[in-house]
Parts: structure tokens; C-alpha cells; sequence
């Protein structure tokens, strides 16, 4: 990095950690039903809502009423997400015509973002109608952000109460989430966006004349329109002028401030936040970069205060950290390094395909660690062009849980079983009573939280090897050998840990992959949600048990470097050989050639 790069990503981080404060505070404020300055705004709203919904705010659920209001929650919306793709041919707002989406498309992109996913199959600009992106997406992002919000929220309250059997109302959590987080931040800095040149209108798209006349090779087509193709299955293509372009429009800003803060990720246009239209300078790339990491990182402080111990808190974000500032290092390396293969042709400069020059390296890297370490999924600069290590950094993010900071509320209560698994092991190995925040850790917690960390990773490697040997499968791979391999065992990565980003060169718009992914999307994300609250019901029945000498303290740094490594050897045991298979051995060959 030079110097500007290097103040650049300083005086990020620094705003960061100085912000984490403020955002964790309101938060515990929030839940607890404190006053907070939105408070004479917003608590007319918050009761309207009440009132219409039927709800009765001061009657707390215990864990399988909190975890089946979640569940159907999300299942309606799904659902009416699905007939809106279904029938989006015959809806408004859709000045292109675009029509309906194919049954499985529409369900895996239903489910896609009703998990937080956002997972893409489809061009968002030549699929998708204002109508479904608005009324479909955007509102989406709002609820499964909140969604992941109240079940830290409720996990928070397990390790917090003590002799109760329950862990709030989720309709309670779910509309306060919304209200006073979701959409003030996501108006602010909508606004925001605007003022940097995000776009933010419903017109029709924009045909405009080339200055400079260019031509392209455009497909033949026989009678009936379809392309034709050569004795080897290639397409046959004519030079043909090419004299106008067709400049997408649409409501952006909107939709691009929740997709970083809920940290959903689906972009309105293909090229997501490498696209001018959602991110256009480098100032914008930045704010997109911290929306992405402050609800995250202001969960930790929230746990803490809430826990009435802000160490705790901050030892769990310290370790996040670490591992973000190392991922985002070693990506910077391996793509400042280059390609050993464009030396040999006389050029010695850092790989810089699939990325934007105004954004260049470092924010490149910043961002994609970012956006993997979170379960975002947004994306400014293409991984699959990255170099062989480069791009092993963003499919280790996602393969370790996304942890590193994590997306919102999910990030956190992977992060809490992750640390109920180094409390117990700990505790074993040192002869000392695995304790946390008070409560015995006992096997039922134990085995929530390894549910909770390894659901995902068991999905990655039973759907990875389903795809190389379906025929149907194997036939959307564009790229053979160990890169192919990493192009599949990331998407399902990236589907079964809800990130939603992906490398090119898969058709994942196939029966196959729309199935699949639907359910690699579903198990990881509502086994996880499921495990959680069952450990938070356990944990809130429990009685305080005093620290004394035999109990192992969690908020030191001892004990983070332990739930470091505990993190790294489950990541490390788990995707290892994979990953020796696919990303390792395509850096081997490259730099033997």
C-alpha cells in the first residue's frame, strides 16, 4: 500500500471502532424499551402497528413460540415474494415488459432473499421489473436483516436472564429493529448515496447514441430465432455496427443503503457495486464498506452492555477485527503480487482485471473482505478474477461462518457459539468449570452450538460433490480443473453460509442449481436460527453462578487468541482438502508454469 492507502484505510477503521459505541448503546436502548431520541417520533408508529397486527406488546414468548413466529414470519413473506416474481409480467411498474420468472428461478430467488441470501441467478436490469426490485427486494431486505437482528437479540437475553423461560416478543424485536434502525440509517444514507451519483428514479431505460461507432459479433439466428450454432457446438456470430446503447434506470439509492446496513447484498444491476450506478466514487465505496461492518460491529457492544460487561463485548469485536485486518492483508498481497503468467509476456504490474480503477487495490480488497466476512454478498470487484490466493480469501471468510464481524445479527450468534465451544473445550483441557457470562455450559449447549457452526459446512461439501457428478451440473461449469471446482464449492458456500456473492464462469440459472440452492439456503439459515434460540431457552432457565477461581475469564486476551484458533482449526479441519483441491493448487500450477 502506499501512503495514501494506507491513511485511507486507518482513518476507516478508527471511524469504525469510534462509532461502534453510540450504534451499540441505541441499540440496547431499543430492546430493553428505553427512551432513545426517535422515541416521540416513532412510538405512535410502533403502536399503530401493534393495534393493526393484533399484537400484544407486553406478552414475552418463550424459545419455540420466539422461533416459530420467526419461521412463519419468513414463510410468508417468501411466499409472497414468489407470486410477485411469478407474476411480474402482469404487474405494474415494469416499463421494459420483463416477464415472469421460471418456476425455479423464482423460488430460489424467493428463497434467496427471505434467508439474506440474495443469491442471483439473473441480470437484475434485464430480469427484474421496478415492482418486484421495490416491493419485492427492497422490502426483503428490511426483513430478513431484522429477522437476523432479533434472534441475536433473543441469544443476548439467554446468556442475560436468569430463572425465566422467555426471550421477548419476536413481533416486538422485529418492528423495533426496523423502525428504529433499518429505515432512519437506510434513509440517511440513501440520501447519501444520491449526493454521490447512485441514481434514483422510475423511468423507462435510456437508448443513446454511441459518440464513436463501434461494431460487435452478434449471434445468427434461423428462422425461428434461435441462435445457430457450428459443428462443435460454438455459437456463429456476424460483425454487425453497433451505433446506440441501452442505459439501464431505476430506483437505486433506495435499495443500495439496505443492501450494505442489512448486509443483503443483491444488487439492482448484474455488476452489483462495481456498477457506476451503485457505487460510483471512491468515498461512496468507503460508507458501503462500513454500512457493511457497523451493525455487526455494534451488536458486540450491544451484547456487552446488555450483559452489563462491555468487555465481553469488546474482546469478541477484537477478534473479529484481527481476522478482517488479516484477510484484508493477505488479499492486498496476493493481488499486488500478480500474475507470474502475464510477467512471462513482458508485463510486471499487480492484477488488476475485475477490478475498478477507481477504487484500485486496496479498496478493492477492503471490500471484498468486507462483504465475505459479513454474510453481505455485495461485490465491487469480480473474485473470480482474482489470483488464485486472492480469491481463496473471500471463499475462507465465507467457509468460516462468516464471523469475521458477520452480517447482522447472524455474525453475532455464530460468534456466541463459537465461544460456548472454547468455553467448553477450555474448560476440559485446563480442569476449570466451562462457564459463560455466569451460566454452565453443559452439553445441550454444546450441541446448539455445534449445530449452529457446522450446518453450513456440512451443506458446502454434501451439495459440492452432488454437483461433480450430476451430469447437469457438471455441464455449467465454464472452467475445467481446480478452477472449476473453486467456482462450485464457492457457490454453495456462498449459499449455505446466505452470503449471496459468487464467481463467474457458473450457470447457476439451471433446475439443478436453483433446487439445490434453494434448500443449501434454507437449512443454513433456519437450522442455525433454530439451534440459537434453543440455546438461549436453555441458557435463560439457568441460575447465575458467581465467578470464582475456577472459572476461565472470557474477556482477555488469552482467551481470544484461543477463540481464534478455535475458529481457524473448525474452518481448517472442515474445508482444508477442498480447498487444497481447488484455490491451492490452481496457485501451485500458476507459479510452476
Amino acid at each position: 500500500m502506499n501512503a495514501y492507502e494506507w491513511t485511507q484505510t486507518l482513518i476507516f477503521f478508527l471511524v469504525l471502532l469510534a462509532l461502534v459505541r453510540p450504534l451499540g448503546s441505541y441499540l440496547a436502548r431499543v430492546f430493553a424499551g428505553e427512551r432513545t431520541l426517535l422515541t416521540p417520533l416513532l412510538v405512535p408508529c410502533e403502536r399503530l402497528i401493534y393495534r393493526l397486527c393484533g399484537v400484544e406488546a407486553d406478552r414475552e414468548m418463550d424459545w419455540p413460540r420466539y422461533t416459530f413466529g420467526i419461521l412463519w414470519f419468513n414463510l410468508i413473506g417468501g411466499a409472497a415474494l414468489l407470486a410477485i416474481l411469478l407474476l411480474q409480467g402482469v404487474l405494474p411498474l415494469n416499463p421494459q415488459k420483463l416477464p415472469g420468472f421460471s418456476w425455479h428461478l423464482a423460488l430460489n430467488t424467493a428463497i434467496s432473499f427471505m434467508t439474506n441470501t440474495n443469491w442471483q441467478a439473473y441480470a437484475g436490469e434485464s430480469a427484474a421489473s421496478y415492482f418486484s426490485q421495490v416491493v419485492g427486494f427492497a422490502v426483503h431486505n428490511f426483513l430478513s436483516a431484522a429477522s437476523g437482528i432479533v434472534v441475536a437479540i433473543a441469544a443476548i437475553r439467554g446468556f442475560v436472564r436468569r430463572r425465566s423461560t422467555e426471550l421477548g416478543n419476536c413481533w416486538v424485536d422485529l418492528t423495533r429493529s426496523t423502525l428504529y434502525l433499518l429505515l432512519p440509517l437506510s434513509l440517511v444514507f440513501a440520501l447519501f448515496l444520491v449526493s454521490q451519483g447512485v441514481i434514483q428514479n422510475f423511468q423507462g431505460y435510456r437508448t443513446v447514441p454511441l459518440v464513436q461507432k463501434t461494431s460487435y459479433n452478434k449471434p445468427k439466428l434461423d428462422a425461428q430465432g434461435n441462435a445457430l450454432k457450428d459443428a462443435k457446438g460454438n455459437p456463429v456470430t456476424e460483425n454487425a455496427p453497433l451505433t446506440e446503447v441501452t442505459i439501464p434506470m431505476g430506483p437505486v439509492a433506495s435499495q443500495e443503503a439496505i443492501k450494505e446496513l442489512g448486509t443483503n447484498g443483491g444488487g439492482f444491476f448484474n455488476a452489483n457495486s462495481a456498477h457506476p450506478f451503485e457505487n460510483p466514487t471512491p468515498l461512496s465505496n468507503l460508507v458501503e464498506v462500513f454500512l457493511i461492518l457497523w451493525g455487526g460491529a455494534g451488536l458486540t457492544y450491544c451484547f456487552g452492555e446488555m450483559a452489563g460487561n462491555t468487555r465481553q463485548g469488546w474482546a469478541i469485536l477484537t477478534v473479529m477485527l484481527a481476522l478482517l485486518v488479516l484477510a484484508v492483508g493477505v488479499n492486498y498481497w496476493a493481488e499486488s503480487a500478480g500474475n507470474p503468467l502475464v510477467f512471462h509476456q513482458g508485463v510486471t504490474q499487480a492484477n488488476l482485471e475485475g477490478k475498478e480503477t477507481r477504487f484500485g487495490i486496496a479498496g478493492s480488497a477492503l471490500f471484498t473482505a468486507a462483504t465475505t466476512g459479513t454474510s453481505c454478498g455485495a461485490v465491487n470487484a469480480m473474485h473470480d478474477s482474482m489470483t488464485p490466493l486472492g480469491g481463496m480469501v473471500p471463499l475462507s471468510l465465507i467457509l468460516l461462518s462468516e464471523v469475521v464481524v458477520g452480517g447482522v445479527g447472524t455474525g453475532l450468534y455464530t460468534m456466541l457459539a463459537f465461544v460456548v465451544i472454547a468455553v467448553f473445550v477450555a474448560g476440559l483441557m485446563i480442569g476449570r468449570t466451562p462457564e459463560f457470562l455466569g451460566k454452565k455450559i453443559e452439553v445441550r449447549e454444546m450441541w446448539m452450538s455445534i449445530v449452529t457452526v457446522l450446518t453450513s459446512g456440512v451443506l458446502v461439501l454434501i451439495f459440492t460433490a452432488l454437483a461433480l457428478v450430476v451430469p447437469s451440473a457438471v455441464a455449467s461449469m465454464a472452467n475445467p480443473g481446480a478452477h472449476g471446482l473453486s467456482e462450485v464449492l464457492y457457490a454453495f458456500a456462498s449459499m449455505s453460509n446466505n452470503n449471496g456473492s459468487a464467481f463467474a464462469g457458473l450457470n447457476a440459472n439451471t433446475v439443478f442449481y436453483n433446487v439445490c440452492g434453494s434448500l443449501a439456503m434454507l437449512a443454513g439459515r433456519f437450522a442455525p436460527i433454530v439451534a440459537t434460540l434453543a440455546m438461549a431457552g436453555s441458557l435463560a432457565g439457568k441460575k447465575y453462578v458467581p465467578a470464582s477461581l475456577g472459572t476461565l475469564p472470557t474477556d482477555r486476551l488469552p482467551f481470544m487468541l484461543w477463540l481464534t484458533l478455535v475458529i481457524l482449526i473448525v474452518g481448517a479441519l472442515t474445508f482444508f482438502p477442498a480447498l487444497s483441491l481447488g484455490p491451492i493448487v490452481e496457485h501451485l500450477v500458476m507459479v510452476g508454469r
